[in-house]
């Protein structure tokens, strides 16, 4: 039995320029750190000779791999030509909620089958394998700052160049500086799910449009990543969260369907009880809202959003790794 841990991720600035519709025009960065809220999956033989079986929100028990419904189990099963196993899923963060389930879920498992079959990969391998399959092979209409912001750990700028390479840069900042953004960084739940994949493909189609305003935005939002890294490095939080709320202002301009009523009235209520800044996390259209908010000020906020669901979280730094490997026969 293999199981691999996978942490979420959360982007505070570029999101969207990782899409190749833009980073083919204009190199695209998005600020990102991994959080200590995971994607579990375990693989081991099954029971039944000549079974596959997937577990995820329903059970799928088949005696050919190619009749698998869900299609990132499906096809990472078949490339790399493995059955007679079972897969099982667990996720700390429901789905379609802008954390990056799907494409946690993808590294998750290209980890645990490498490591099933004895090989080693790495995460950066593991990164850019998941976004061929999730892209090229599946025809998914996103970008790949999940994929790398899920695989490899830490606070990093990832960047997509326009030859369709990405380079992860580790942001080394102070441990105090990085204990304050922690204790200072808050999440809540929206209690709205979305689909990532259409809003992402009308962003994809208007980020292509050089002289249009999503491209234009876009292009700003790659800048603030980089204002975004050098407040960190400084030490300037308050820099940070407002960067924060600028990236925001641009992001949900970018489509009509990134925010609505809901959220724009929860956003404009936390602003004005403490918060310097804020997004919606994922694509858009509902998910999680992360506020930057100095200590001192933090109960206003929560007793302001108490009608939303706070998650904690923290931080972590170790992207995708293996957390039990039992006894095989590798022969």
């Amino acid at each position: 039995m293999i199981i691999t841990r996978t942490p979420f991720r959360i982007s505070f600035a570029g999101g969207g320029s990782d899409l190749p519709s833009f980073y083919h025009l204009h190199e695209g960065c998005v600020l990102s750190t991994s959080i200590n809220k995971y994607m579990y999956v375990t693989i081991h033989p099954t029971f039944a000779n000549g079974e596959t079986v997937v577990k995820y929100n329903k059970t799928e028990i088949v005696k050919d791999v190619r009749k698998i419904q869900h299609p990132i189990a499906r096809q990472i099963l078949l490339d790399h030509k493995l059955g007679g196993v079972e897969v099982v899923s667990t996720a700390d963060i429901p789905s379609g909620t802008g954390l990056s389930t799907s494409s946690a879920y993808t590294v998750g498992l290209i980890h645990a089958v490498y490591a099933y079959s004895g090989k080693y990969c790495s995460q950066e391998r593991i990164a850019r394998e998941a976004c061929e399959l999730e892209i090229d092979k599946l025809g998914e209409p996103i970008g790949k700052q999940d994929q790398y912001g899920t695989a490899v750990g830490g606070l990093k700028m990832i960047k997509f160049l326009p030859d369709d390479s990405v380079e992860v840069e580790p942001v080394i900042i102070k441990g105090s500086v990085k204990r304050k953004l922690n204790n200072n960084l808050l999440l809540f739940y929206t209690g709205l799910t979305h689909s990532a994949g259409d809003i992402l493909k009308e962003q994809g189609e208007k980020a292509s449009e050089s002289s249009g305003v999503a491209y234009q935005n876009l292009v700003k939002m790659t800048k603030l990543a980089y204002d975004m890294r050098e407040a960190l490095t400084c030490g300037d939080l308050d820099g940070f969260g407002e960067i924060l709320n600028a990236n925001w202002e641009l992001k949900r301009s970018l489509t009509g369907n990134i925010t609505n009523d809901f959220i724009d009235k929860y956003y404009q209520i936390a602003m004005k009880n403490g918060a310097l800044g804020g997004k919606l996390l994922g694509a858009g259209g509902g998910g999680f809202l992360l506020f930057y908010c100095p200590e001192e000020k933090q109960a206003r906020l929560r007793s302001a959003l108490s009608e939303l669901v706070e998650l904690p979280f923290s931080m972590e730094g170790s992207g995708t790794k293996i957390i039990y490997v039992g006894e095989k026969d590798w022969d």
